[in-house]
C-alpha cells in the first residue's frame, strides 16, 4: 500500500481566452482580476497562465496552508489537488484518497429532498451506495433537520441547507482534505458542532491543505506555508515564518 502523498513535477495550468480583444487595456484589466500572467500564441489566441511551474512534495502528516492575494493561483492550485483541473504542463501524482470541500454544496439538487441530496452529494465525494445507506441516519441526526428531511431542498432557510450540506460534506474522513477556508455555518445552535465535527475531520485526515486569509486559521492548522504570486511560489516554508512575512507584506501595500 502507498504512503499518502502529493508531488508536482514542472505543473502549469493554462485557461484559453476565446474572442478575446488584442487590445492592450482589455489584457491588463484581464490580468487584474486573473492574477496570471497574459500570453499570446503565434496563432493569435490568448491564454491566461494560472499556475506556472510548480514544485511541490508534500508528505504524510503534513498540514499544508496556502497564502496569496486574490487571483494568485491558490483555487486553481486547490483544484488541481483536489483533480479537478488537470495540469496543461508538467504532472502531479496524488497517492491517496483526496476530498475537496472547496464547494460543499456542489451537486445539490433544489427540487429533491434533503434526503435525496444525501445520496447525491455523497456518490460526489466517493461514498458507495452501501456507505451512504450506512450513514444516512448520522447524517440526519447531525443536520438536526428532523422531519424537514424529506422535504424539497429549496424550502430550507439558508441555514437549513448549509447544515445539510456540511453534514454530509464532513461525514467523509479522507487521506488528503482540501479546503478553501474553514467552513463554518451562521446558526449559534450548530456552530459548535460544526467546529468540532471539523476538527475531527481535519485531525484524522493524513494530508491537509488550507487556504485562507486569516492569520489566525493558518497559525492553528499548519505547519507549513506556500505563499503564492501570480501563479508562481514566491516561498514556501515554516507556517509562522511565511505567515508573519506575508502579513507584514500586505499591511505595508495597505
Amino acid at each position: 500500500m502507498k504512503t499518502t502523498s502529493i508531488e508536482l513535477r514542472n505543473v502549469g495550468v493554462d485557461f484559453p481566452v476565446f474572442n478575446a480583444s488584442a487590445l492592450s487595456l482589455k489584457n491588463r484589466m484581464l490580468s487584474a482580476v486573473t492574477g496570471g500572467a497574459i500570453d499570446r500564441k503565434h496563432d493569435g489566441s490568448v491564454i491566461v497562465k494560472g499556475l506556472q511551474n510548480i514544485n511541490l512534495s508534500i508528505k504524510a502528516g503534513e498540514r499544508v496552508g496556502l497564502i496569496g492575494h486574490n487571483g494568485a493561483g491558490k483555487t486553481t492550485l486547490l483544484r488541481v489537488l483536489s483533480g479537478i483541473y488537470a495540469p496543461t504542463e508538467g504532472e502531479a501524482i496524488i497517492n491517496g484518497e483526496c476530498v475537496s470541500l472547496i464547494n460543499i454544496s456542489l451537486g445539490i439538487d433544489p427540487e429533491a429532498t434533503g434526503r435525496e441530496n444525501i445520496k447525491l452529494r455523497s456518490a460526489m465525494i466517493g461514498f458507495t451506495p452501501k456507505e451512504t445507506k450506512e450513514r444516512m441516519e448520522e447524517i440526519i441526526d447531525f443536520s438536526g433537520l428532523g422531519d424537514f428531511i424529506d422535504m424539497p431542498f429549496r424550502t430550507y432557510s439558508s441555514g437549513m441547507q448549509l447544515r445539510l450540506a456540511f453534514a454530509v460534506s464532513t461525514s467523509i474522513r479522507p487521506q488528503i482534505l482540501v479546503l478553501d477556508e474553514w467552513l463554518s455555518t451562521g446558526d449559534e445552535e450548530f456552530r459548535h458542532r460544526a467546529e468540532k465535527r471539523m476538527k475531527e475531520v481535519v485531525d484524522s485526515t493524513d494530508i491537509l491543505i488550507l487556504a485562507s486569509h486569516s492569520r489566525q486559521l493558518l497559525l492553528e492548522n499548519c505547519t507549513r506555508v506556500i505563499w503564492l504570486e501570480h501563479g508562481k511560489i514566491k516561498v514556501d516554508g515554516l507556517a509562522d515564518e511565511i505567515v508573519s512575512k506575508y502579513f507584514v507584506h500586505e499591511s505595508i501595500k495597505t
